[in-house]
């Protein structure tokens, strides 16, 4: 993911406002943080209480710019933002857990006209049917994602890692800018 983000940078600028929707344990929140080289402010958000305690410990005892990073309990499908308020929605695995085109509207709703999404979707392959298997989440189809991502967002561009890569064994990155 860090190799991912160096050579894609982020569209977002000094201040922006991002959340990463579905933190889980804060790996990608930890990797926001070693890209993003200035100061902005990232709202980590899981559903989890537990999971957000490990994010928050993650985050606690990694180097790094701690205080741009707040952590919110709360669901995905009921973001607790005003509309058009973020600049960057990140998201990981989140998405599998709940409808997707409900997931995706709401997520629309509150990023800003020209904010982007960060989607890192499980696509369907053997390691992708261990972790449906292991936390209980079902991979939405590739071209549902791509459709329904399309009725919301223009795509930026769409990147399969490498297979030698262990995140290319169960994921991709879909970058979409909201118009």
């Amino acid at each position: 993911l860090d190799q991912y983000l160096e050579s894609h940078p982020l569209p977002v600028s000094r201040g922006a406002k991002i959340l990463d929707a579905g933190c889980g344990t804060g790996l990608l929140t930890l990797a926001l943080l070693r890209a993003v080289r200035f100061p902005v402010s990232i709202t980590a958000l899981d559903l989890s209480s537990t999971s957000i305690t490990a994010a928050r410990k993650a985050i606690y005892f990694s180097p790094g710019r701690k205080r741009d990073v707040t952590f919110a309990q709360g669901n995905l499908l009921s973001l607790p933002f005003a509309d058009d308020s973020l600049d960057l929605v990140v998201t990981s695995g989140a998405l599998e857990y709940v409808p997707l085109e409900d997931g995706l509207t709401e997520i629309d709703r509150v990023i800003a006209p020209g904010g982007h999404l960060l989607h890192l979707p499980i696509h369907p392959s053997v390691a992708g049917a261990f972790l449906e298997i292991l936390f209980r989440f079902k991979s939405h189809p590739p071209r549902e994602v791509m459709s329904k991502t399309e009725r919301h967002f223009r795509i930026v561009h769409h990147y399969r890692f490498p297979p030698p890569q262990a995140i290319g064994w169960s994921k991709t990155a879909i970058l979409a800018q909201k118009v």
